[in-house]
């Protein structure tokens, strides 16, 4: 009994690790689809919410997406992208 409920914690862990790992949408795939003159809406149609944004000066805004080490980055004027750059994508 105590072999069993070893193998289906060990199955656990690792259903739970590729379902995090895998489904994260900051990846070089999704990033190749983001276009200049994209509108925000449609970014996040593609990523989901921005992990961080801030605004740089009125009307313009630069937003993050993905944590350190693995990050999109795209500058917004007007409500569409004008600049896009990653780091650490898959």
């Amino acid at each position: 009994m105590g072999a069993n409920r070893r193998w289906c914690g060990v199955v656990l862990l690792i259903v739970t690790v590729v379902l995090f790992t895998g489904c994260s949408k900051v990846n070089q795939e999704n990033y190749a689809k983001i276009e200049i003159g994209m509108s925000y809406d449609d970014v996040v149609a593609i990523l989901g919410e921005a992990a961080a944004c801030e605004s740089l000066i009125p009307g313009t805004q630069s937003c993050d997406w993905g944590k350190e080490g693995r990050v999109i980055n795209l500058k917004f004027a007007a409500d569409n992208v004008v600049f896009r750059s990653a780091k650490g994508l898959p």
